[in-house]
């Protein structure tokens, strides 16, 4: 089943985010060589693609796993946790709809 993983920033998380950020990508890919991963970003905290020094609120991640402990356990080992980068992640299923 798919799962969304929305995770809130620190605030002026940018530093620590920049440090954790290649280990962080890495899971990543990882769900995505499986072909696990459905989407993956952060949300700017202005609006433009690139923020700059504004940098970033939070995050969110749509993957599959097999149940939500399972979802929630490697939400909880993301090195951008571990590193003090989100100070809040939530974990609900998803069900996608659109597009088919």
């Amino acid at each position: 089943m798919w799962y969304a993983i929305m995770a809130e920033d620190i605030p002026n998380s940018l530093e620590k985010r920049l440090a954790a950020r290649p280990a962080h990508l890495s899971r990543l890919q990882s769900l995505q060589e499986t072909g696990r991963l459905l989407l993956a970003g952060p949300f700017p905290a202005i609006d433009s693609s690139d923020p700059g020094p504004a940098g970033f609120t939070g995050s969110l991640i749509v993957a599959e796993f097999a149940n939500l402990e399972e979802a929630t356990n490697w939400a909880n080992n993301d090195p951008f946790v571990i590193s003090g980068v989100y100070q809040r992640v939530t974990v609900k299923p998803f069900r996608k709809t659109l597009p088919a």
